[in-house]
């Protein structure tokens, strides 16, 4: 049994507010770090991810949605990657980066957004289902909330101190949001929380 869990940050871009009657139209997945529950060891998230441009399942969608990430819908339809297709790549992709050593974890802010779409895809069309199964998954803003203490209310990325904030722009391009983001799950891992020093975590530019 795998000692060790394997960071995956992951941002997903779709045009309506939930899966099934919309379309996820791209996903990016960046490897953010390892831990063994007492040290975290940041990645260079740069260095290993995996991002697909998918074809609408449906044709209904929310223009409000679809102007977030600036995607063209027609030309989806026409050039999009097969959902059953990118679904299996981006498992196998999982599995190969997590190896026999490494437990796979889906992170994200908030998680419940990107995990619904990812998760509601893998079953629906990878043949080996999720790779991170159904609950091995950990939301970056709880995990804030609780080391900053405040309340879930107060937890937005428009709050987060400075020494948090990831220095790569958010561009709402998935596999730039999902690099940016491993940035993120760096910092809170090895940031003491509310009571220890208000300074950029120790270790935090450090990178495998």
């Amino acid at each position: 049994m795998p000692s060790r869990d394997i960071y995956i940050s992951a941002d997903i871009e779709a045009d309506g507010p939930i899966p099934g009657p919309y379309s996820m139209l791209s996903f990016g997945l960046a490897v953010a770090g390892t831990s063994d529950g007492a040290r975290f060891v940041a990645a260079d998230p740069a260095k290993s991810t995996f991002y697909a441009e998918l074809r609408p399942i449906s044709s209904q969608y929310d223009p409000g949605a679809l102007g977030v990430s600036g995607l063209d819908r027609d030309r989806l339809l026409r050039e999009g990657r097969d959902p059953a297709a990118a679904m299996d790549a981006a498992g196998s992709w999982v599995r190969d980066v997590a190896g026999a050593d490494l437990t796979p974890v889906f992170v994200a802010f908030p998680l419940s957004y990107d995990w619904m779409w990812m998760y509601w895809y893998f079953v629906r069309y990878a043949r080996e289902g999720s790779p991170f199964g159904h609950s091995r998954c950990l939301d970056l803003k709880t995990t804030y909330a609780v080391k900053a203490g405040v309340p879930i209310a107060a937890a937005s990325k428009s709050r987060l101190p400075r020494w948090l904030v990831p220095r790569r722009p958010h561009t709402h391009h998935a596999l730039d949001d999902a690099i940016e983001q491993a940035e993120l799950v760096a910092a809170l891992f090895t940031w003491s929380g509310a009571g220890g020093a208000a300074e950029s975590p120790p270790g935090r530019s450090s990178v495998n």
